[in-house]
């Protein structure tokens, strides 16, 4: 079995222009995002390892804030994964698959985690 390193983020969260039902529509709705991005790992990472050997795990983070485009609404939550994906690999080459779990909030009722995870894989 090959060596993998996997960055991860988790359970934060971060409001989207999301839904398809109206009262969906025209306002941000809380997400809690999680994410895992596949690295392949240098041979060896010693104390002096540079952090350019990796990836910056706020860069993660990023990617499901900060690089959403502000004003654009996605209509699934589905669509707001891939986004995430594709900034991570235009990010770094050196990103193998990325994982992204999401739960919508505004719909739990009883504590439940509602949502999808998506896993893509370079192409």
């Amino acid at each position: 079995m090959a060596d993998s390193l996997i960055l991860e983020v988790a359970n934060f969260e971060v409001d989207v222009l999301t839904g398809i039902y109206s009262e969906e529509t025209g306002r941000p709705q809380p997400l809690r995002i999680s994410i895992a991005a596949r690295l392949k790992p240098v041979p060896r990472f010693d104390p002096a390892t540079p952090l350019s050997a990796s990836k910056n795990y706020m860069d993660l983070k990023f990617a499901a804030s900060e690089a959403l485009p502000q004003g654009v609404h996605f209509k699934l939550i589905e669509a707001v994964a891939d986004h995430i994906c594709e900034t991570l690999f235009l990010q770094d080459e050196r990103v193998e698959a990325v994982t992204v779990k999401i739960v919508k909030l505004a719909i739990s009722e009883n504590g439940e985690e509602i949502g999808m995870t998506l896993t893509r894989e370079r192409r």
